[in-house]
């Protein structure tokens, strides 16, 4: 047997395996942060799992939404929500103090990473999201995600808010509708990996600041 060119043919096979994966993952990044592009999400962390803090977040939740609803009526892009909620990060601050009972209240606007979200109709896949954050105290309990721009959590979380701000291929992509399941799941693979990737990192890097 001639073990030279046994190795080379596995060598070129898994030369075009890496290959193939490296292709899948840049159209899936590109996929992920095509749909990020197009959204800005809302995640509100409560104090903790105790459940006064949860019934807490909940009542920060509804009043943040009820300050938002006014403000992003009239936005129609993504980039256009982010200005607004930019320039109005106090008010949703004092929003939510004023349901929060005492507690402290941090409000930013910035990427966070998220795990693939199911809602009604939809799915939003693991990745990189432009994201409204408001943390209770310290922010160690059971959180709550949705999207404030579309105005999905504030309409009831229908899906067809978001087809006349999505182009076609993202909106077929998080529908899941016939034929984009499969590139659907590659993305949201990709986007969990890079999430536990990042997860990892983060805890090396804290490891060894200790």
């Amino acid at each position: 047997m001639d073990t030279g060119r046994h190795l080379q043919i596995w060598e070129t096979a898994g030369l075009l395996a890496l290959c193939v994966l490296m292709t899948a993952g840049l159209w899936a990044q590109g996929r992920q942060s095509g749909i990020a592009g197009q959204l800005v999400r809302l995640h509100v962390l409560a104090v903790s799992d105790d459940a006064e803090e949860q019934a807490v977040k909940l009542r920060v939740r509804d009043a943040v939404l009820d300050c938002l609803a006014p403000m992003l009526a009239e936005v129609q892009s993504a980039s256009e929500a982010e200005a607004v909620l930019l320039a109005s990060l106090g008010e949703i601050r004092s929003a939510a103090e004023n349901a929060a009972e005492r507690r402290a209240v941090a409000v930013t606007l910035d990427e966070e990473r998220y795990p693939t979200r199911d809602y009604a109709g939809f799915s939003l896949p693991a990745g990189r999201y432009r994201s409204l954050r408001v943390v209770l105290g310290e922010g160690q309990g059971r959180n709550w995600w949705c999207v404030v721009f579309p105005p999905v959590c504030i309409e009831a979380a229908r899906c067809d808010t978001l087809r006349p701000v999505m182009n076609p291929e993202d909106y077929a992509l998080i529908t899941r509708e016939e034929g984009w399941q499969l590139r659907f799941r590659i993305v949201e693979l990709w986007g969990e990996l890079l999430n536990r990737v990042e997860e990892c990192r983060g805890s090396l890097t804290g490891r060894n600041g200790d």
